[in-house]
């Protein structure tokens, strides 16, 4: 049986309105684009040691940062779990079949799977490919088996493991220390 702790992984989300820019492309120049990848490699520095780096005044990283937030280009600010270390030792690629016109309707149900790390709907010979987190492979079989192969839509499933992962925040962390 899985425990209510959820692993979120390194994906955030946000539900905007559907006016927003969501989707476009903001200007950034080449310091907005310092900060940016200042804050994925670091989402908890200060704006004084942000300033410092990127060589500009505190106030104009104060006034960049909450701009590029209001433009939508930094939707958030989250921990990145080592999933081995949060109990979930096994990850997996899960590749979707699914019927035409249902991928809302997968997607809803897909994001209240604990397991299910990301959600991708992607073009080729699947439909929808997903990243799973699972303590064991007794849960990874449950998560397939009795979860995804259960929802209505999903015609068939192929699942990948993944043996090592490697992710550009973690060089960029690196990089900074």
């Amino acid at each position: 049986m899985l425990s209510t702790t959820r692993y979120f992984g390194h994906m955030t989300t946000s539900d905007l309105p559907d006016d927003s820019l969501h989707g476009h492309m903001v200007a950034m120049d080449d310091t907005d684009r310092m900060i940016v990848d200042a804050l994925r490699a670091d989402g908890r520095m200060s704006m004084r040691a942000l300033a410092d780096l990127i060589h500009i005044s505190r106030a104009s990283a104060y006034a960049r940062v909450a701009r590029l937030e209001r433009e939508g280009v930094i939707t958030g600010y989250a921990a990145l779990i080592d999933p081995v270390r949060a109990g979930y030792a096994l990850s997996a690629y899960v590749y979707l079949k699914i019927a035409q016109r249902s991928w809302k309707s997968v997607r809803t149900q897909l994001l209240t799977m604990p397991e299910v790390d990301h959600v991708a709907f992607v073009s080729g010979e699947h439909d929808i490919l997903l990243r799973v987190r699972a303590r064991d492979a007794v849960s990874l079989r449950d998560v397939v088996v009795a979860r995804l192969q259960e929802i209505q839509e999903v015609h068939s499933t192929q699942t990948v493991l993944i043996f090592e992962e490697a992710t550009p925040a973690q060089a960029r962390r690196d990089l900074l220390r």
